[in-house]
């Protein structure tokens, strides 16, 4: 199970500080805003997530190894050529997607370890899941994604469903959850998936 989070974890800190990273720079941020954006995003959720299910907010300075990967992800992009960068913009969704899938699970585990209920480890796999997303798009003044674009947390509330319910329960699992959650959040944007909406603007 340990090395499950570890890789999960690691998975999810390089998607989001690269999608953290991306958006800095749409939005014209200097590279101290870049850093910024991208922390926010990689850790972001977690740091909630932490608050609402009892685990001291502290234990993000016991991350030193993701911090500095975070850190050295952040500066490879931000000094990335631009035909490179603009070719990696093609990318941003699935690199979300990435970061979404592996921080949903690793939220989702984290509170079924403390034998939290299944609401609890849905609750946790979506701030874990979504979080840093959100905190990124009110850094960045944009509307966050996981309020108004294609489905997105929904997937993250699934993979704290499976996970809360058992029915996910070794590695494999895990991986296989991984998958289909990234499959789910990319049919999501290719098929331009909806949940219904309501607008009251006339």
């Amino acid at each position: 199970m340990e090395h499950t989070w570890d890789l999960l974890n690691i998975i999810g800190t390089i998607a989001f500080a690269i999608s953290g990273a991306i958006v800095a720079m749409e939005e014209d941020y200097d590279l101290l805003g870049a850093f910024i954006l991208g922390l926010a995003t990689a850790f972001g959720g977690g740091v909630v997530r932490n608050l609402l299910i009892g685990v001291p907010v502290e234990t993000l300075w016991q991350q030193d190894g993701l911090l500095k990967l975070a850190i050295i992800v952040i500066a490879i992009v931000f000094f990335m050529p631009n035909g490179w960068i603009k070719h990696w913009r093609r990318w941003g969704n699935f690199f979300d997607a990435l970061g979404l899938a592996a921080f949903a699970i690793q939220g989702a585990l984290y509170a079924a370890d403390m034998n939290h209920p299944i609401s609890a480890v849905m609750v946790a796999a979506v701030l874990t899941g979504s979080g840093g997303g959100v905190i990124r798009d009110v850094l960045a003044r944009r509307k966050p994604t996981v309020l108004q674009a294609e489905i997105y947390a929904v997937w993250a509330m699934l993979a704290g469903l499976v996970i809360g319910l058992g029915i996910a329960t070794d590695i494999w699992h895990f991986y296989a959850l991984f998958i289909i959650v990234v499959a789910l959040r990319m049919f999501s944007v290719m098929y331009n998936w909806h949940l219904p909406r309501r607008s009251l603007r006339i």
